[in-house]
């Protein structure tokens, strides 16, 4: 059984290592771990609420299987450095790692993860328990897939690479007890949205509307983007060509400008932690971003909203599309220890290691997570978190090589529209033109 954690450090950088004690007669000298007992599998997680939890479970895999874990945990933007470098080498130092979505089409391209397919085909290793068809399926298709559709969605070339665990939709959270004294009603729509975050501060001097990302760069992008959908745009059509710039992004443009003109104080250096806290801390009177930062709100010593949030589903534009995004975890090709790595990541998606993170405050995987009675006794948001991920979107932003230089584009022009009032169709316009031009770079008009 486990029986001690130590802190060692891999090269440069500290790492949890999870050690495994004697090892068990009657669970370890048989079933399809004995082979592995007493293998270091190395793993490289971020600083993120979800791992947090998932660290926590960690030694009940070492208990059962015989398998001990040594965790890298680093910043998310400071794993990936770490992993470019990592994944690089002829032999790297991690057997497993966990991905930021938007990493996925640039690993799979230099062919430096594993595809899952011969795992799950190796009675030896796959768990005929699984049960893959609970996963939630916007998230395999954004997280795991790759080759098909786009070349980042499902279709009949694809192929799996990694399996969610972290990913995040996103929902609504708002003031129950403002909206109720106020006679504000849900917002279930984008009308009802954008009056509510201007109504607040009117009815309720100093607090704000809505608390959400717009810091230049990625923040500002995630933000737009996170309205672009449901108001019916796409960055780019079928044929590659930039849309960006069409009604449905002047809009979606427009809905963050008037949630940040009408947020909290210092809303536009905001960040998703400088936002949570704002509703968290009673500045704010809604905030929509990841599942990842609910169980927080409800968390007496972090919240002092406890008991006051309601949780709704991304409130409809033109169409129902709440984001997919976060993290999934996948096998580098340069790994050790391939098939212990395997076992753990089985593991820790399974029905049983699903809830167990979940519990720990981790965001479900799985369809029955969701519908779990003891999650939804623990944290009753659950069952609005599973009903909005029946319409999380994975196409809700390309998972493309060149989306990191369009993607930073986006970022520093919105914000631009945001801080410096630089006209929107004209910002939208530059991003496209830009946009396409990167684009016919890559190679992406090549057989037009």
């Amino acid at each position: 059984m486990l029986k001690s954690l130590k802190h060692t450090t891999l090269g440069a950088v500290s790492v949890l290592a999870l050690v495994a004690g004697p090892v068990l007669a009657d669970g370890h000298s048989k079933g399809p771990y004995a082979e592995y007992a007493g293998t270091t599998v190395v793993v490289n997680f971020p600083a993120h609420p979800h791992y947090n939890a998932a660290i926590k479970v960690l030694p009940e895999f070492t208990k059962e299987t015989g398998i001990e874990v040594e965790v890298d945990q680093l910043p998310y933007l400071k794993m990936r450095e770490r992993q470019t470098l990592e994944l690089a080498q002829d032999e790297g130092e991690y057997d497993l790692i966990s991905y930021v979505v938007f990493s996925k089409a640039d690993y799979v391209f230099a062919d430096q993860l594993e595809n899952l397919a011969k795992y799950f085909m190796n009675p030896k290793l796959a768990d005929p328990s699984y049960d893959a068809e609970d996963l939630i399926d916007g998230y395999v298709q954004n997280i795991g897939v790759a080759g098909g559709k786009k070349g980042y969605l499902p279709g009949p070339t694809g192929s799996l690479f990694g399996i969610p665990f972290g990913s995040e939709t996103s929902v609504l959270a708002y003031r129950k007890d403002i909206f109720e004294k106020h006679g504000i009603a849900e917002p279930t729509n984008y009308d009802q949205l954008l009056d509510a975050a201007c109504k607040i501060p009117e009815v309720e001097p100093g607090m704000g509307g809505m608390a959400s990302r717009a810091a230049s760069g990625h923040q500002a992008s995630h933000a737009f983007l996170l309205h672009l959908a449901p108001l019916g745009g796409r960055v780019f059509d079928d044929n590659w060509e930039p849309i960006i710039n069409n009604e449905a992004g002047v809009a979606a443009a427009n809905a963050l400008k008037t949630i940040v003109d009408c947020g909290p104080e210092g809303a536009m250096s905001f960040g998703p932690a400088e936002a949570a806290n704002s509703f968290a801390n009673g500045e704010s009177a809604m905030f929509m971003d990841s599942i990842a930062f609910m169980p927080g709100f409800e968390n007496p010593d972090r919240s002092q909203v406890v008991g006051k949030v309601g949780y709704a589903m991304h409130p409809e534009g033109v169409r129902r599309g709440s984001q997919t995004g976060g993290f999934g975890i996948a096998i580098p090709k340069n790994a050790e220890n391939k098939e212990a790595a395997f076992l753990l990541m089985q593991w820790l998606t399974s029905k049983k290691g699903d809830l167990m993170v979940a519990m720990e405050g981790g965001n479900p995987s799985r369809f029955s997570t969701y519908q779990n009675e003891e999650l939804n006794e623990k944290y009753p948001f659950s069952a609005t978190f599973g009903e909005a991920l029946q319409f999380a979107d994975p196409d809700w932003r390309p998972i493309i090589p060149p989306w990191g230089k369009i993607n930073a584009d986006i970022g520093t022009t919105m914000s631009k529209v945001l801080t410096e009032g630089l006209d929107i169709q004209e910002a939208l316009d530059g991003v496209a033109e830009r946009t396409r031009a990167t684009m016919e770079e890559a190679g992406y008009y090549t057989w037009q």
